[in-house]
């Protein structure tokens, strides 16, 4: 039982405390991630969540359950570090763009990073409290993620702990330690926010189903384009609004000609490329890995996760190496 778990973790138990807490790491850690946007500041907020559980273990007076006092401390040190955090937005083009074009617009987001669906395979099968409004697919994919980072801090807090965990108002304000009143009013601006931000996207098709044969048939197709360096492959597989986006860069482009241009200077020097397929934020994606003629070797070349919309790609969006780790892929692959 519970109850004795947490007697026996009181009393200094740390492997009572491990049973007692670890049915919601996961959770948790998903949690940071979306109030972040960083997988590494997810991990980093996780582990001062545990440690802060443990050294408070003896202020837990039960009035709610263990996972409700869990969240209240995540949330508390994930806003902790967003009041903390000096982020500086680069204003480098592409790294591996040697004349980019004008970019279509800015960035929101640059140092979002992309999450391993093999963490998110950990989660438990428990559905979200009745007050959600978004499905467990939508409130991880790249958008939302990148929607809920426009938001401030406890506007963010309010709308995850309600509309995405499931949370009653009279939870979510207790968890924040803030009134009812305002955690709703809290919620009703984020609510506007996040409604505007997805009016660019209302009726576009929705993606095929994670493994599904459209998605696998899609993966496959890209994956031959890139290895045999066929742009006008690649381009058939775009939306015809599609946008690239390179975090950390600010830079975002869109069209299928900005696309064609971009796949032109990439294939364009002789290089060959080698797509090694794994997933993010519950969508397909790649590590990209390019052929050195010299060494006979692939060194990665970056992590590219793909948006959906139908049977084409409505977003490429490239992160950089630093990732790469999280969804076990290596720096080098021998041919």
């Amino acid at each position: 039982m519970k109850s004795d778990l947490t007697a026996r973790a009181r009393a200094g138990d740390q492997e009572a405390f491990r049973e007692l807490v670890g049915p919601y790491q996961y959770e948790l850690q998903v949690h940071c991630y979306r109030m972040l946007g960083s997988a590494q500041d997810a991990e980093d907020a996780l582990q001062e969540t545990l440690l802060a559980a443990w050294r408070g273990l003896g202020d837990f007076e039960e009035r709610a359950s263990i996972r409700t006092w869990l969240y209240r401390i995540a949330t508390s040190r994930c806003l902790n570090a967003l009041r903390a955090s000096s982020r500086r937005v680069t204003m480098d083009g592409p790294r591996h763009w040697p004349d980019p074009p004008e970019p279509t617009r800015l960035g929101d987001v640059p140092w979002l990073e992309p999450y391993p669906d093999v963490l998110l395979d950990q989660l438990p099968g428990t559905e979200p409290g009745p007050e959600a409004r978004y499905e467990s697919a939508e409130a991880i994919s790249l958008a939302f993620i990148t929607a809920l980072q426009l938001l401030p801090p406890r506007q963010r807090a309010v709308l995850v702990l309600r509309d995405v965990l499931g949370f009653r108002t009279a939870e979510t304000a207790d968890i924040l330690e803030i009134t009812i009143e305002s955690a709703a009013s809290a919620l009703k601006r984020a609510r506007a926010t996040l409604a505007r931000r997805s009016a660019g996207t209302a009726g576009r098709e929705p993606p095929p189903a994670p493994g599904s044969p459209a998605e696998r048939e899609l993966v496959h197709r890209l994956t031959e384009a890139f290895a045999a360096g066929d742009v006008d492959a690649v381009v058939s597989l775009l939306t015809d609004d599609v946008w690239l986006i390179m975090p950390p860069s600010p830079f975002e482009y869109q069209g299928r000609d900005v696309a064609r241009r971009g796949l032109t200077l990439l294939f364009g020097r002789g290089l060959r490329y080698r797509l090694v397929a794994t997933r993010a934020n519950g969508q397909p994606a790649f590590g990209v890995y390019v052929h050195d003629p010299r060494s006979g070797v692939l060194h990665a070349n970056g992590l590219m996760v793909l948006t959906l919309a139908g049977e084409r790609i409505s977003t490429l969006t490239r992160f950089d190496n630093s990732g790469l780790g999280r969804f076990g892929l290596p720096r080098i692959l021998t041919d």
